[in-house]
């Protein structure tokens, strides 16, 4: 029988490897800030990237898809309000992470759309209790999702539709999490491959197209995901 500490070391070892799917922007124009926070989010198992001005982060949005951003209000080039504009429109969760404290500001921030919203200074065990919060809301972290008329176990990696279980390669069950994870969104073909095999999506190639089309088949989603023309594809649910 196995004793509790392995059992904890094993629940800890699925959770990072849960958080390693998860794709976190940090957009922070304080240096060593963003850099504490993509530090301590890694160690949690996320996988982040930093900008530090708004143009740059506009520009990141715009090509990549992410999970979670997290938005300074103070940026060069565009501040976080002028951000929140365009990035509410992709359906990406946002916490806004700043030194501005009003009421009116929190208020602005969320009437925009963001998820929460927390104050310089801040524990850096406060945000991440926050990123987890929010995480879970969007479906990121739970080890049990129910769409599309599928209950997708992210711990036991099956798949079951009316209590019946659905066979999938490694790729494609990675394939249909994705989308799971980020309903009613456009995912660029170069999102999706580089999500599921790592490195540059090289054009023309019809891999992701042909994983896709086989998932799709499987699971039973020939209505819930579409294709969207010159981009990739969406599950509508």
């Amino acid at each position: 029988m196995y004793n509790n500490q392995y059992i904890k070391r094993k629940e800890a070892h699925l959770q990072a490897q849960r958080n390693s799917m998860i794709k976190i922007l940090i957009v922070e124009d304080e240096k060593p800030i963003a850099n504490l926070i993509r530090l301590s989010l890694s160690k949690a198992g996320y996988n982040c990237k930093c900008l530090y001005d708004g143009i740059s982060a506009a520009d990141e949005i715009e090509k990549e898809t992410y999970d979670l951003i997290l938005l300074d209000v103070m940026l060069p080039g565009a501040d976080g309000f002028e951000l929140m504009e365009y990035i509410r429109y992709t359906g990406t969760p946002v916490i806004f992470i700043t030194a501005k404290g009003t009421v009116n500001d929190r208020v602005k921030g969320l009437k925009m759309g963001a998820e929460d919203y927390i104050v310089k200074p801040f524990e850096i065990i406060e945000l991440l209790a926050r990123v987890e919060v929010v995480l879970r809301r969007y479906n990121k972290l739970n080890s049990i999702i129910e769409i599309g008329g599928l209950t997708i176990n992210t711990v036991s990696m099956t798949v079951k539709r009316n209590d019946s279980f659905i066979n999938l390669t490694n790729k494609e069950y990675e394939i249909l999490l994705l989308f799971a994870q980020n309903p009613n969104t456009a995912l660029y073909r170069e999102t999706i491959y580089e999500r599921v095999w790592g490195g540059e999506y090289q054009y023309g190639s019809r891999t992701v197209d042909l994983h896709v089309q086989r998932m799709r088949k499987k699971v039973g989603w020939e209505n819930e995901l579409q294709t969207v023309y010159k981009v990739g594809y969406r599950l509508e649910v």
